[in-house]
């Protein structure tokens, strides 16, 4: 990696006079800037006020040794990454061994070849170079991710409460509105804004959880005794409105007493998602069963759909985070790809596992599970 040495501090430690100068007019020419001490009490001074990039260390010294100036300067935080290198005429293997085991980065023994310690004290400052840039980057990414997070926080917060209302007028005139009162294209126009205030609803709905969850704002609330079924029936009964505008019944199946101890919001958020994305995916007329099993403490819940199912190709992109994946509805509808990764964390979240089986042209059943509460 190619530095601008100019940019560069590089400390001399050494209490020969002779050696100090010889150091400083070495790197001075090669274009570093150079500091100097002659003990390793002033050494530790100057690294306080200076911070040097790099320090070249000599061991034998008055006041305090090369080997003490290193065990203070890993124990400053601030300074305990500076490299070292150790300049010094110790260089038995024993020696060269408790140099490095006092933080040294390099050891270059004395009398030493001038390319070589310029070649080594590039190497280090290369790597000192590389490291601020990773850290640069980090930063800005981090600032990315933040104002990012807090935009989609922000949107989906603020959007979320007025197409909610509009959701419920939608709702209630589709509900309310008889077919034969409006010409076919205007109900048609109806049925579509319904549709689309709906998708966009459980999109802002999603954004928002994700948001909060990716940023640690997202705690999972536990309830203990809650009741599976009537919670089972009750995002049924939510998402028959939507069925409805398709021609498509929901069929609940199975029987349970069982109690578990789950966050309920998290839940029903992954109850809304698989029914919501079954109903997507399937043609007018057909049937959605949502099925429930109680089994070796763990109640299974499966929502299958006999729709267009999913190919080979794109099964392999579910439940992934970096592997963007949407497609559209038997009707157009669209989607945003977070509904399946919010199921999958509200899922681990709450003690359970979630999969799903499919074949192209024949549909799909997604399948999670979550432990019983013992009685």
């Amino acid at each position: 990696m190619d530095i601008n040495n100019s940019d560069f501090t590089v400390l001399i430690v050494d209490d020969v006079d002779a050696n100090v100068l010889l150091l400083k007019l070495l790197l001075t020419k090669a274009g570093y800037k150079t500091l100097t001490a002659y003990n390793g009490k002033d050494a530790l001074e100057i690294i306080k006020k200076s911070s040097p990039d790099l320090v070249l260390l000599d061991i034998m010294m008055p006041v305090m040794d090369g080997h003490e100036v290193a065990a203070q300067l890993r124990e400053m935080p601030e300074r305990r990454d500076m490299p070292i290198i150790f300049l010094s005429a110790l260089n038995s293997p024993d020696d060269i061994v408790k140099g490095f085991k006092f933080g040294a980065a390099d050891y270059v023994s004395k009398p030493f070849n001038k390319d070589e310690l310029l070649i080594r004290v590039n190497h280090q400052l290369s790597l000192v170079s590389a490291k601020r840039i990773i850290s640069r980057q980090n930063d800005e990414l981090q600032r990315t991710i933040i104002g990012r997070d807090k935009l989609y926080s922000v949107i989906a917060h603020d959007l979320r409460s007025p197409i909610g209302s509009i959701r419920m007028v939608m709702n209630a005139l589709v509900l309310n509105i008889p077919k034969e009162t409006l010409d076919e294209d205007m109900y048609e126009l109806l049925i579509m804004g319904n549709r689309l205030t709906e998708e966009s609803f459980v999109l802002l709905d999603n954004l928002l959880k994700w948001t909060k969850s990716q940023t640690g704002r997202l705690n999972t609330v536990f309830q203990d005794n809650v009741e599976i079924l009537p919670l089972i029936r009750g995002e049924v009964e939510l998402s028959e409105v939507v069925a409805e505008l398709k021609n498509i019944r929901i069929k609940l199946n199975g029987d349970t007493n069982a109690k578990v101890r789950i966050d309920q919001d998290m839940i029903k958020t992954v109850l809304r998602n698989l029914v919501s994305n079954a109903i997507k995916f399937s043609n007018p007329a057909s049937e959605v069963n949502v099925n429930i099993t109680e089994e070796e403490g763990q109640i299974l819940i499966s929502v299958m759909d006999s729709g267009e199912g999913i190919s080979q190709e794109n099964q392999d992109k579910l439940f992934k985070a970096d592997s963007h994946f949407t497609s559209f509805g038997t009707d157009n509808e669209e989607g945003s790809g977070l509904g399946l990764l919010l199921c999958k964390e509200f899922v681990t979240r709450n003690g359970g596992k979630i999969w799903f089986e499919s074949k192209e042209g024949e549909g799909s059943t997604f399948y999670f599970n979550i432990p019983t509460q013992p009685k």
